[in-house]
């Protein structure tokens, strides 16, 4: 599969990845789910979950560092200007720079071309905040949330999984 495959697959897991209602439990459920994954694993992540409003859980786990915090809230920013996962975009636009274009009028200090950062949707509602994960290589980051989302919200991962590189 390339890029325009991923790109797709990507657009399947941001339409089928939608909660009923989301609200602080939630976000510390679904939190919860993923500093225990990122525990497991031992990963050096660092786990952010804010709607547009305000921040509503964050983890940063053994051996993640100050720079994870501010390149998940990079990711966090392409989401909410988007309305797609950073990882997605990442593809479209497709700069080694991580930089989106300078037409585009994003700071790089606020914005990054990098996976990990995914919607948070609602019925009826629309995107209404972000997850944001960042420590490993970028679609591994995108992967861990869409994983976690899939058990989360009862969907089966294969159908919505990102092949293997």
């Amino acid at each position: 599969m390339g890029a325009a495959d991923d790109i797709a697959r990507i657009a399947e897991q941001e339409a089928a990845l939608v909660f009923d209602a989301f609200d602080e439990a939630t976000a510390f459920a679904l939190g919860c789910l993923l500093r225990d994954r990122g525990l497991a694993d031992a990963m050096p992540i660092v786990i952010d979950i804010q709607t547009w409003d305000r921040p509503l859980f964050y983890a940063a786990l053994p051996g993640s560092t100050a720079a994870n915090a501010n390149w998940a809230r990079r990711k966090r920013n392409v989401v909410r200007v988007y309305g797609t996962s950073s990882y997605r975009m990442r593809l479209i636009k497709d700069r080694p720079d991580r930089t989106f274009p300078p037409g585009d009028g994003l700071d790089p200090t606020d914005y990054a071309l990098a996976g990990g950062g995914f919607p948070i949707a609602v019925k009826g509602a629309g995107i209404i905040g972000a997850i944001a994960v960042s420590g490993l290589p970028e679609r591994q980051d995108h992967c861990v949330v869409v994983d976690v989302l899939c058990d989360f919200l009862g969907r089966p991962r294969e159908p919505l999984a990102l092949p293997a590189e």
